[in-house]
């Protein structure tokens, strides 16, 4: 049996591994849905027998080929994403058969209908007031017409029965993850921010979702045996600050942030934001009489994106979240010219600052010239706390 520290570089390894898995994949006939956002709905994707992979770039190697046709003050995670379509560099993007874009902001709006020149590409609009009132009805149309585009692009029928099943396993893998940041509620944590990364990303690369559950509950159960034996990552009676990490897609940028925050000796509790524990604990609701799409409609709405506005509901997340998991300091974590994220930042200082609770804004790119910089900034904040 795998150790602990193996499961985890199985996890953190994922990516590459990936590579290989989705050539075999497309050689048995398998059909794959590229998607970058936590908005695209992976319920209907997966009732329609379709799999499904993460197509964030998190690399500044394509970056020079996008530049060529892209802003250079763009957002990087665009850049990359788009570079890695645009010099068939990423074998996730090339084996994607259909290419879902959602409406988050407008740099990937416009990179979209670019893309769409080198890809099949569907777009979902978001609404962006999450008052069900106003948006519920035009997003459940967004949806209604997401799921015929599938059926016809794929040659399949996404019946009620399918969709309720999606729903279920969705919910299921959603419980599973929150179970994975609640590990950090322990005292000390019973798993690092570093290691709850390797997890998150690496989930989105493995494509059978058996296994990729097997895999998650296996760690979840060492982390947490190993710590009532008093073997957990981080020794009994350490004062390490605990942190809250908050912000959009950190993809990319983990070896100069997230991994110098534990460096320092600062220990990672949760995250918020793109993929944070608010995602995970919204489920969507399991009915046997209600239409599933109204049902899955109901649940993303409630996504509290910074692209939403207003955004009440990430405010009051973010300071439940410093509560429950005892958060000594926030870092907020923001790729350049990441509009939405960047201004809402200030909301979420002010939240942490009414809970006491001291703020660190980092703002950073995929390049390496910044590392000292944010190294420094990182080790004061860290020593104040």
């Amino acid at each position: 049996m795998a150790t602990l520290p193996e499961r985890f570089e199985e996890f953190a390894d994922a990516r590459r591994q990936g590579f290989i898995k989705v050539k075999e994949l497309k050689d048995k006939g398998g059909k794959l849905c590229g998607t970058f956002c936590q908005f695209a709905p992976n319920e209907i994707i997966d009732a329609a027998g379709i799999y499904r992979v993460s197509l964030c770039g998190q690399s500044p190697e394509p970056i020079l080929a996008a530049e060529t046709e892209l802003p250079a003050n763009l957002c990087p995670l665009i850049k990359s994403s788009y570079g890695f379509a645009l010099t068939q560099t990423c074998p996730f993007a090339y084996f994607s058969d259909l290419v879902v874009g959602e409406t988050t902001c407008d740099g990937k709006k416009k990179m979209y209908e670019m893309l769409g020149e080198i890809k099949d590409v569907h777009i979902i609009h978001l609404p962006n007031n999450p008052d069900p009132e106003r948006s519920l009805e035009s997003w459940i149309m967004e949806l209604r017409h997401f799921k015929e585009v599938l059926e016809k692009k794929f040659d399949v029928t996404i019946t009620d029965d399918k969709l309720r099943e999606a729903i279920k396993w969705g919910n299921k893998e959603r419980i599973q993850m929150a179970k994975l940041y609640e590990l950090g509620k322990y005292d000390p944590p019973a798993i690092t921010g570093m290691q709850m990364r390797h997890v998150m990303e690496g989930v989105q690369f493995i494509f059978d979702r058996q296994e990729r559950y097997n895999m998650v509950q296996e760690i979840i159960d060492k982390c947490e045996e190993d710590w009532k034996n008093g073997n957990g990552p981080i020794p009994k009676g350490s004062k390490r600050p605990r942190i809250l990490v908050s912000g959009g897609p950190n993809g990319g940028v983990f070896e100069k942030t997230i991994k110098v925050i534990e460096e320092l000796g600062g220990v990672i509790v949760c995250y918020e934001g793109c993929s944070g524990i608010v995602s995970r604990r919204r489920l969507i609701e399991e009915s046997e009489e209600k239409d599933p799409i109204v049902c899955i409609a109901e649940k993303y709405l409630e996504v509290p994106c910074a692209v939403m506005s207003p955004n009440q509901r990430r405010l009051d997340q973010v300071a439940l979240t410093i509560e429950e998991w005892k958060i000594d300091g926030v870092v907020g974590i923001i790729l350049h010219s990441c509009n939405p994220f960047g201004i809402e930042s200030t909301n979420i200082k002010k939240v942490a600052n009414e809970c006491g609770v001291p703020y660190l804004h980092l703002e950073t790119d995929y390049g390496e010239g910044d590392e000292g910089q944010l190294r420094t900034r990182i080790e004061a904040f860290l020593e104040m706390l």
